[in-house]
This record gives C-alpha cells, sequence and structure tokens, in this order.
C-alpha cells in the first residue's frame, strides 16, 4: 500500500510541483492550500505524513500544528521561510520533527520524508531497554518513564532512544544532528537542542537524566539523578 502524504503549501505551482514528484516516487499526495481544514482531513484521511508550510492565507502554520499536536502524533516535516530562525525553534517547540528551509529541492524533501517515515515505521528488532525509571520498547516505539507512557512525538522518540541506547557515553552534538536529521551537520541547526529542552521538560524531574556536556554533547544517565 502506497504511504499518504499530506501537502499544505499555498504556493499552487510549487505545491504541483512537489505532489508530481513525490507521486513519481510512490507516494500518494493529497494537496491542502489553506490551513483551517488540516485537522479535519488528518482525521478523516490518516496522513503517514504531514508535510506543513508555516506560511498560510487563512491562519499559520504553527498554529496548525499546535491543534494536530492536540490528537495527532504522527511526523509533521515544517517549511520555513529562509533566516526565520524564530518560527522554525518555534515548530520544533510546539512538535515539529524536521523542517526544510524554502526554495525546497524537491530530492531533498524527499529524502527528508523517507527517513521521517522509516523512522516512524514500527521497527521489527523486539528490542527492550531498561535503565530503571526509564525503559524503552523499541518494537512498539513507547517510552515508559516512571511506570507511566512518555507522549513522545517520531523525533522525541528517536533521540532519547538513541541516548538510552548509549546510556553513560557522551554523545557528540553535530552528530546527534545527523542521526535525527540524516543530513551533514551544520553549526546553526538547533534542532537537537529544541528536542533535548522538550524531551527534558516532558520527563519532569526525571529530565536531569540527561545531562549537557558543555562544548561536546548530552549523555543520558543510565540511573535516575537525585
Amino acid at each position: 500500500m502506497k504511504e499518504k502524504i499530506l501537502l499544505v503549501e499555498d504556493d499552487v505551482p510549487l505545491a504541483s510541483l512537489l505532489s508530481q514528484y513525490l507521486t513519481g516516487h510512490g507516494f500518494t499526495v493529497f494537496l491542502l492550500h489553506q490551513g483551517f481544514s488540516v485537522p479535519r482531513e488528518v482525521q478523516t484521511g490518516k496522513p503517514d505524513l504531514v508535510v506543513l508550510d508555516i506560511m498560510l492565507p487563512d491562519t499559520d502554520g504553527l498554529s496548525v500544528l499546535r491543534r494536530l499536536r492536540e490528537f495527532w502524533r504522527g511526523p509533521v516535516l515544517m517549511l520555513t521561510a529562509l533566516g526565520d530562525d524564530t518560527d522554525t525553534v518555534a515548530g520544533l517547540e510546539l512538535g515539529a520533527d524536521d523542517y526544510i528551509v524554502k526554495p525546497v529541492a524537491p530530492r531533498v524533501l524527499l529524502a527528508r520524508i523517507r527517513a521521517l517515515l522509516r523512522r516512524s515505521t514500527t521497527d521489527l528488532d523486539a528490542e527492550m531497554i531498561d535503565l530503571g525509571v526509564l525503559q524503552m520498547d523499541v518494537q512498539a516505539r513507547e517510552a515508559i518513564l516512571d511506570k507511566m507512557p512518555m507522549d513522545l512525538t517520531t523525533a522525541e522518540f528517536d533521540l532519547l532512544l538513541i541516548l538510552a541506547r548509549r546510556a553513560g557515553r557522551v554523545q557528540d552534538r553535530g552528530k546527534l544532528v545527523e542521526e535525527i536529521r540524516g543530513i551533514d551537520f551544520h553549526s546553526y541547526d538547533r534542532s537537537v537542542d529544541v528536542l533535548i529542552s522538550r524531551i527534558r521538560r516532558k520527563m519532569g524531574t526525571h529530565g536531569k537524566m540527561i545531562r549537557t556536556v558543555q562544548n561536546i554533547g548530552y549523555c543520558l544517565s543510565p540511573v535516575a539523578l537525585k
């Protein structure tokens, strides 16, 4: 069965170009040029992934993303304006899994979509990670903290999984960017930092299990820290 992409882009020629390109690479693409009906389309159409432009004629993509995250945890890829770091960080804070700066190269969009879908698909490996207060079920893509399931997006789960698999070892920030986004590291990329902040917030008092190692990266303690 073809994977379904919901593409929300108000630039009609660009949306048509991207839709044709993705369709030609095996996806079923649904197009919307406004943001208001996105939540309803997600509920009824059940896409595997949403590509969401931040600048829309009837509302802004960040408001749409906020509404989506009230009921849907599927992968969301944001399209942001060149150099608009404020919107990029805001999107990541609200639960976006990745972003691409416009103008969009179709082959880059395709690579990002495939990477996100690979990560969000159930892993056939039945691996279980037990760090005491934190357990991670790779096959179910579920993190359990203090015997309660965590509400994580695709990107949040993937980053926490990387840290959990290498608990006690410092992970280079640049390498984490490459693993999460599948691209070369750039010093201005703050996506991992924003994801870490979101994960810590969702972990509450246990957020200090993730330690910042200055000028290097992050390390997850294999035990809860007091």
